[in-house]
């Protein structure tokens, strides 16, 4: 039992937290290294705090507020769907005439349908102890979003995984699905999850939050320095910690980070940043105001620290937003890994400064040391652009694209040694969670490609063919008539040419199925490189003619019922 997250009564049952180990110690759950990870931040980080005078601080909580973005489609339309129901996202769908463009959805008037799904929601989430809060729409038509209250991060990792069953069982009261893949319809967002992260003491002072005297400033910019150098350190490990099917879809679009890890801190912390490498004096910008130009209301504080929604590491006043996470995956694995480096890279600092016979000048040394050596690490531009992508390759910036490129990452020899000294994972325990994301990956793509089969042979072929040959008896009897049949035999034509297309891709998907590697890297690789490109090719003739077939013909619902059905 795990007495530091709060027991809840679900349907009638007492639920007790609890970690989850072999009978010879191995722990085979999230939470058990997540608590390890806890402890060793919470121990590093007193270590510096006591360099700064703090001898009232006994313990440092590392904090996390998990945003969490979902679809809500009509369950009816759902159940036609046989690529939602068993992968979560749209194997086939072409472009509806109207998607995000107007971006009239986001923050707009909530549909009442909706509305009463999200009271529902947050009422069954509020019995359980969840403190959902903010809910509003998302960018997407029929995409939404829930934000809690912050807490510490071992009840947000499990109350997070509250959120995603409560949100699906209270969808289906209300004749709706909740879609939590990170992709279910191309062309528009997909559903991410934002995890605010940050580190406060049990005297509730957030270590992230500037200070107002030189000495709360030393230690906000000594903490910064460990996060900076720590995300340096272990990009690649960080990327692999979000490293999974539905993500490869999401990442580098529409409002979601690249593949790339970097920083952004904001002009002014930036500023800060700089100031300190070059030794020169900082120029603070002071409070400024929003001129709103209405003389009946009050000046606006402007805030500095907005966020970069192409960063995959924003800074937002007081915290990191680590916006990579995908809407499905639990949060225990991004946050044991920020715990366990910014733990390492505190062990590094403490390690150095406590002998120092010199405390503040050491201490100027190395923050501008650190800043200096990893400022590659920090971008406040944008991730979409492709002179990004280049530019961070000059910086020597890892990009792993895919989870086939990421999930090697887990037992490279340097994350290894990080998570063994530190005790978070034994070298069996992180060798089989890296096997497992292995295996879960060809499993995952495999079962999208039998589906993408399944439904071509039986549905799309099927259907598209029936509507060419009524096309065909059209076009005969109005050529009988001596009538122009132009249209009819032109889409004849086109949708015969696409039919025999598909059914070729088809067919090689269906080879190339059969030919998975043994192995598991090699058919994780296998899956990346031979299946994923087949499924492309079939969807794009698919898709095409999905454009050309009568609705009427056309076996399952298309975008346009989708997302504006609801």
């Amino acid at each position: 039992w795990d007495p530091t997250s709060f027991a809840f009564i679900k349907e009638g049952s007492l639920c007790i937290p609890t970690i989850f180990c072999s009978y010879s110690g191995e722990a085979l759950d999230k939470k058990t290294p997540l608590l390890r990870s806890m402890e060793e931040v919470s121990r590093q980080a007193v270590r510096i705090l006591r360099l700064f005078g703090d001898t009232e601080t006994k313990r440092v909580v590392a904090q996390v507020g998990p945003e969490q973005e979902y679809f809500l489609i009509d369950k009816a339309q759902y159940a036609k769907r046989e690529d939602l129901r068993m992968c979560g996202r749209t194997l086939f769908g072409a472009k509806p005439p109207k998607g995000q463009e107007l971006e009239d959805h986001y923050f707009g008037a909530i549909r009442p349908r909706v509305v009463a799904y999200m009271r529902d929601l947050d009422e069954e989430l509020w019995k359980l102890g969840v403190l959902s809060k903010t809910k509003h729409n998302e960018v997407a038509p029929s995409q939404h979003e829930m934000a809690p209250i912050y807490t510490d991060a071992n009840s947000a990792c499990d109350q997070n995984q509250l959120v995603m069953e409560v949100m699906k069982k209270v969808a289906d009261r209300h004749g709706l699905v909740c879609l939590l893949h990170e992709k279910p319809f191309a062309g528009v967002n997909g559903s991410g999850k934002h995890d605010n992260w940050s580190l406060s003491t049990d005297t509730g002072r957030n270590l992230f939050k500037p200070g107002s005297t030189p000495r709360q400033n030393a230690r906000f910019l000594l903490f910064l320095a460990a996060f900076i150098k720590g995300v340096d350190d272990y990009q690649d490990f960080l990327r692999a910690t979000v490293a999974f099917p539905g993500n490869d879809h999401r990442l580098g679009a529409q409002e979601a980070p690249p593949a790339v890890l970097s920083i952004f801190l904001g002009d002014e912390l930036t500023a800060v940043v700089e100031s300190i490498i070059q030794g020169t004096e900082f120029q603070e910008a002071g409070k400024r105001t929003l001129k709103i130009g209405v003389d009946t209301l009050p000046a606006i504080p402007q805030d500095n620290t907005d966020r970069n929604r192409t960063s995959p590491m924003a800074f937002t006043g007081n915290k990191f937003e680590f916006r990579m996470l995908g809407a499905s995956q639990s949060i225990s694995g991004p946050n044991i890994a920020l715990n366990t480096i910014v733990a390492e890279e505190l062990e590094q600092f403490a390690d150095e400064l406590e002998p120092s016979q010199d405390f503040r000048g050491d201490l100027e040394k190395l923050i501008r040391r650190v800043f200096t050596e990893h400022q590659r690490i920090i971008f406040n531009g944008n991730g979409y652009d492709e002179a990004w992508i280049d530019e961070a390759e000059r910086r020597g910036l890892s990009n792993l694209v895919s989870t086939a490129d990421a999930l090697p990452m887990y037992t490279s020899r340097k994350n290894m040694d990080l998570f063994i000294k530190h005790g978070i994972y034994t070298k069996e325990e992180i060798e089989a969670r890296a096997e497992i994301h292995i295996e879960n990956y060809s499993a995952v793509i495999s079962i999208e490609a039998k589906t993408m089969i399944d439904m071509i042979r039986h549905q799309i072929l099927p259907a598209v063919s029936k509507y060419a040959d009524a096309l065909c008896q059209r076009a005969y009897h109005k050529d009988a008539m001596h009538l122009p049949c132009q249209y009819e035999t032109g889409t004849a034509a086109r949708i015969a040419a696409l039919t025999d297309t598909l059914m070729a891709c088809c067919d090689k998907l269906e080879r190339d199925l059969a030919a998975i590697p043994e192995e598991t890297m090699d058919a994780m690789c296998y899956c990346h490189n031979v299946l994923i490109p087949d499924m492309a090719d079939a969807r794009k003739a698919a898709d095409q003619l999905e454009t050309l077939t009568d609705s009427e013909f056309w076996p399952f619902p298309v975008y346009s019922d989708l997302l504006f059905y609801v």
